[in-house]
């Protein structure tokens, strides 16, 4: 059987439920050769090196960063970067604050809407790491106003919601410069969730910008949201423009209502042409 790798993957550091190890041997007890650890503006603790072994499968040190791409709100992936490089803990020290004013405000919107009095202590204290929406949610839930984490996104914290706020982004340009920076390889997440007319452009805009890669196969049947773009254009622009087509599932782990591991299975090969283009790598 051809091994398999996840290139998308978050923990309790972010918005998950499991720390990177027990995120390692779920993967592995699935049957992954390879994994990336992609949290939200943040590197777990345990990724102390680009690459690394633990619970007996490969682990590379990812993040997944917020940006705007071309006027749209966006996501950009960083793979094999240095843990702690001072370009990714400045970008994410801005992050943070600006994540701590956003769930302030979400929180006073579904006071105000809910007629409850939810405060920020009792959501920060359900993060490990990042403060996000998955934390107002099951703050949510505990109160008894929604029943489940899903519940909560679809009826009042979801894109458009009437408590949703949206998170302040930085540039593409200075998102890519700090994974590059940091050693890693930049690749734009799930873009078929993006509202973009003119793919090949934007694209090779990103490229200029450094961006290596794009994560082509997501598993978009599971969501909600629109998407804008299927898998079989994402592969003809990739090959077009030279990029590496990469994947991940988005599993955030048991319980978190996106439990998606084993949906996306990409070659150990993607691995190899990523780590080829890292210099963290070399």
């Amino acid at each position: 059987m051809q091994r398999w790798v996840d290139l998308h993957l978050h923990t309790k550091w972010s918005d998950g439920t499991l720390d990177v190890v027990a995120t390692a041997r779920r993967a592995k007890n699935a049957g992954a050769a390879c994994i990336a650890i992609t949290d939200h503006d943040t590197v777990g603790p345990e990724l102390l090196r680009p690459h690394q072994v633990i619970e007996g499968i490969g682990v590379i040190c990812g993040v997944e960063i917020k940006a705007e791409v071309a006027g749209v709100r966006a996501e950009i992936l960083g793979y094999f970067v240095r843990p702690g490089h001072p370009a990714l803990e400045e970008l994410f020290s801005r992050m943070r604050r600006a994540r701590v004013e956003r769930m302030q405000a979400m929180i006073a919107r579904c006071n105000e809407l809910l007629g409850t009095d939810i405060t920020y202590a009792e959501v920060a204290a359900r993060a490990t790491g990042s403060v996000g929406r998955p934390h107002l949610a099951a703050a949510l839930v505990e109160r008894g106003l929604v029943d489940t984490i899903r519940e909560a996104f679809e009826t009042y914290i979801g894109n458009d919601r009437p408590c949703y706020v949206p998170l302040p982004r930085a540039k593409s340009e200075e998102v890519i410069g700090a994974i590059r920076a940091a050693g890693g390889v930049a690749a734009l997440a799930h873009p078929g969730f993006l509202a973009i007319e003119d793919w090949e452009g934007v694209l090779l805009g990103l490229k200029d910008q450094g961006m290596e890669a794009l994560e082509v196969y997501y598993p978009y049947e599971l969501s909600t949201a629109p998407v804008y773009i299927g898998v079989p254009e994402l592969e003809r622009l990739a090959k077009r423009l030279g990029l590496v087509a990469t994947g991940g599932s988005d599993d955030h782990g048991p319980g978190s209502g996106k439990e998606y591991l084993g949906r996306i299975k990409l070659p150990y090969a993607v691995v190899e042409e990523l780590a080829a283009l890292a210099p963290s790598t070399a």
